[in-house]
């Protein structure tokens, strides 16, 4: 566990290293872009605009000069999108995946491919997504995925029958639990998963505790309550701390040694501070749920993980 503050000078050396981060324009994504783009990774961060994505990554090349930073446009809210990227994506390994890009607290809204949004972007996105570069993830010595939840994965509930709120009274912050809880449970059971087949994938997750991004003004305003969106800017600014203290507890998960399958980390106060092992609720640490989503996961996205057994080779990811 690191003492004191935890600074870029402990960041591991990352020359080398090819690190993908989804929502990486702004935010969490930005700043853990930066910082690894700074520690020598080669990045390739992923926006749904072309023009933010660009403009991000500009900004890291003027904070960090000579900095291996790309942009890839990706809609993690669209199957058809997550699929091309993974087809088109230009190395032959991936040392780093960064789960990060999400969505909160929004109105009822749904995906290209008629998903609950907040669930189809922040859990069944990643899992797409993850499954489809798994080959070029395999093809790396060490490689880990690293999936952002939060601390209110607590008030989640997966409801295996109706995870896309068809059935139930839509809830907002419920449904945003239930795609939180949802990373936590991928997380265990991907971790599961690459132990049984004697993978050197680690699959580990990590949480931001109050970090001030636009996350949390953009649901307010797109229920059309400017004041609400006001209101969580102001609190931002009073309460929260940087986006880039936010960030830490991913890039610890990502680069320390140490670090083992199935951890999850955040800041030491829950909300605010250095990197440390954070806990889970009980509901994120059912192993039956958590195979029971993987299941349905690879029902909904019709992409399957294949991990074949050790001495067989190489390991792979399809389309079911």
């Amino acid at each position: 566990m690191p003492k004191g503050n935890w600074t870029q000078e402990r960041l591991p050396d990352q020359s080398g290293a090819i690190a993908v981060v989804t929502g990486g324009s702004s935010g969490l994504g930005l700043e853990t872009a930066y910082k690894l783009a700074e520690a020598g990774a080669r990045v390739v961060l992923t926006s749904r605009g072309e023009d933010k994505g660009r403009a991000a990554a500009r900004e890291i090349t003027d904070r960090v000069p000579g900095a291996q930073v790309e942009h890839a446009r990706l809609h993690l809210d669209d199957l058809a999108s997550i699929r091309d990227f993974a087809e088109q994506f230009p190395y032959e390994r991936l040392d780093l995946l960064f789960n990060n890009a999400g969505v909160m607290d929004i109105p009822l809204a749904r995906t290209a491919d008629g998903f609950e949004m907040q669930f189809g972007t922040n859990h069944l996105g990643h899992f797409a997504l993850t499954g489809l570069l798994l080959p070029v993830l395999l093809n790396a010595d060490a490689p880990r995925v690293i999936t952002i939840s939060s601390g209110l994965h607590s008030i989640g509930y997966l409801d295996l029958d109706d995870l896309n709120w068809e059935q139930r009274p839509y809830n907002p912050w419920l449904a945003y639990g239930q795609s939180k809880l949802a990373n936590l449970l991928f997380t265990a059971e991907l971790d599961r998963l690459a132990k049984e087949a004697d993978s050197p994938l680690l699959s580990v997750a990590a949480h931001p505790g109050y970090a001030a991004t636009n996350l949390h003004s953009v649901g307010g305003e797109m229920r059309g309550s400017r004041l609400r969106g006001t209101a969580m800017r102001a609190a931002n600014r009073i309460f929260a701390q940087s986006a880039l203290a936010g960030a830490w507890p991913g890039l610890y998960a990502a680069t320390i040694p140490g670090v083992e399958g199935g951890d999850y980390y955040g800041p030491r106060n829950g909300r605010t501070g250095t990197p440390v092992r954070s806990a889970r609720s009980v509901a994120a640490r059912d192993e039956a749920t958590a195979r029971a989503l993987w299941k349905r996961s690879e029902e909904l996205t019709l992409v399957s993980y294949d991990f074949p057994a050790a001495e067989s080779g190489r390991h792979g990811a399809g389309l079911g």
